[in-house]
């Protein structure tokens, strides 16, 4: 459990700089059940030559899959949540495993976000958060996630040079790309240790390097998402315009693109 201090700043952190470490989530005992199961699953799994870059990627159902149920259960992740300000956010039900091989190649440059024409795009507060769950220690050596701190929320030089995300087009780049694979100036690496949570906005961009290892390095990524046309109890802050008077109502086309919604 987080002290109130802890807490609060972990949270500004968080809406800052769009990600956050909550550090030993998993008890010992959970974290080698996780180990053992997911290097199950990962044994009897073929994966598509077009995920290279994410290494495996596989998605596991709760309600297919005790342990899976249990994580997404997890009560010291959840107290943490709720410490943050963060406890309406539910679960997608799902998890995906993720891992970096051992001398596997890098991720590149994305952010996760589909609704950049909603103006909620705009929010100040998180919509989207990806819990991630550490298996391994990561570091710079063995591909540890890295972030563009802020980009969540502005428009990084990056921003406007990188091919759209997965499935429209960066699975299908060359591994010598020029800006999908290169190091920038405002990035941040962040190192774990195994049991670890990093809380992730799904706006930010980040990535992975190669891992330079002989040893494949695990994490269990599970998306939740907090109520829509709602703005969270602690946020004391203005509200964008934009936002403010939104139809709620209102269809908006799907993308992947950054488009008005994020500023300069």
């Amino acid at each position: 459990m987080l002290t109130p201090e802890t807490a609060l700043a972990k949270r500004d952190f968080m809406l800052r700089e769009g990600y956050v470490l909550v550090e030993n989530v998993l008890s010992q005992a959970f974290l080698e059940e996780l180990r053992a199961e997911t290097e199950r699953l990962i044994a009897s799994h073929v994966e598509s030559p077009e995920l290279r870059f994410q290494g495996q990627h596989i998605y596991v159902k709760a309600a297919e899959n005790a342990l899976i149920d249990s994580l997404l259960t997890w009560k010291p992740a959840y107290e943490a949540l709720a410490d943050l300000g963060f406890e309406d956010f539910t679960s997608h039900g799902s998890t995906i495993i993720l891992t970096k091989e051992a001398g596997g190649p890098p991720l590149y440059w994305h952010q996760d976000h589909m609704e950049w024409n909603d103006p909620l795009s705009l929010a100040p507060w998180p919509l989207k958060i990806a819990l991630n769950y550490y298996l391994s220690d990561t570091s710079p050596e063995n591909g540890c996630l890295k972030v563009i701190p802020g980009s969540h929320l502005k428009r990084f030089p990056l921003h406007d040079r990188l091919v759209p995300a997965h499935e429209q087009g960066a699975r299908f780049i060359d591994e010598d790309h020029p800006t999908m694979f290169s190091d920038d100036p405002d990035q941040v690496y962040v190192p774990v240790k195994a049991g670890d949570l990093v809380l992730l906005d799904g706006r930010i961009l980040h990535a992975a390097d190669r891992n330079r290892t002989d040893v494949r390095r695990t994490l269990v990524l599970a998306w939740h998402s907090r109520p829509r046309n709602t703005i969270p109890d602690f946020w004391q802050g203005e509200i964008p315009e934009e936002i403010a008077r939104r139809d709620p109502q209102a269809k908006y086309e799907a993308s992947r693109i950054p488009g008005a919604y994020l500023r300069s």
